[in-house]
């Protein structure tokens, strides 16, 4: 007969084995309800970030953005016109005996010499000091891109601060009847002018106060015979306008001289 220890083994090895436990306590792989409470709340505030993004920005990537970009040399004309007065399409002291008269197209390549490379010199020397003052009558010649900048120009001259609009202009000229002085280029000029509100002048630059103002302009260029750009005149106050014959469209010496001699 088996011995008693042989049948307590038989016993043992017959019995089922008890289940192997993870070493985790049961229910642990389940969230507890405050968890899921948390997560909830996590959810539903990237949500409403989401909702409030596409919302504030239209629903629409950073393309539809309708700030304009400032153009280049923005800052020095800042600086070149700071502080000197303008009304209208006037630059310079309302006393100053001298009065300069330019006839100028916004497109005219050789308008942009003598904006950008002649006219610095005489502010600085004369307009600035109270010496001399700039009467900007803005004409279009060479085409629609013309007139479409120049009523933005006398817009820009409603705030005061036509000058610095059309100096942004000329400092970023493009080929004259390319499309360049299109919406877009007048809002970005429109923008790189500080002080200057870019919706007031998008919305005035179709007016009738400025539609009066250039034909104003266009009668005076008639009776004055203007057929090319840019085209000069002196005055003294009281005295009758002078016509200056450039030397060069960037060399404001026949200017300078004629000052003195006034």
């Amino acid at each position: 007969m088996p011995s008693q220890k042989a049948s307590k083994r038989r016993r043992q090895a017959t019995q089922t084995p008890p289940p192997v436990r993870s070493g985790k306590a049961a229910g642990a792989g389940r969230p507890s309800p405050r968890v899921l409470i948390i997560a909830g709340v996590v959810v539903v505030v990237v949500v409403v970030a989401i909702v409030l993004g596409v919302v504030l920005t239209g629903g629409s990537n950073s393309s539809s953005n309708t700030s304009a970009a400032t153009l280049p040399n923005s800052d020095s004309v800042q600086q070149l016109l700071g502080g000197i007065p303008q009304s209208g399409n006037v630059l310079g002291k309302p006393s100053a005996p001298i009065t300069m008269i330019e006839y100028i197209d916004l497109q005219c390549p050789y308008c942009r010499q003598f904006e950008t490379e002649a006219l610095p010199t005489l502010i600085k020397r004369y307009v600035r000091p109270g010496k001399l003052k700039v009467e900007s009558r803005v004409i279009a010649i060479l085409g629609p891109d013309s007139q479409r900048g120049r009523q933005a120009a006398i817009a820009a001259g409603k705030q005061n601060k036509m000058f610095n609009f059309q100096q942004i202009l000329y400092d970023n000229q493009g080929t004259e009847n390319t499309g360049w002085l299109n919406d877009s280029m007048i809002k970005s000029a429109a923008t790189s002018v500080p002080g200057l509100n870019v919706s007031q002048l998008l919305s005035e630059q179709n007016s009738s106060a400025v539609s009066d103002k250039l034909q104003t302009i266009d009668g005076q260029a008639k009776a004055a015979g203007i057929n090319s750009t840019p085209t000069i005149y002196l005055v003294r106050q009281g005295g009758t306008p002078k016509l200056i014959q450039l030397t060069a469209p960037n060399d404001p010496s026949a200017i300078e001289s004629a000052i003195a001699t006034s």
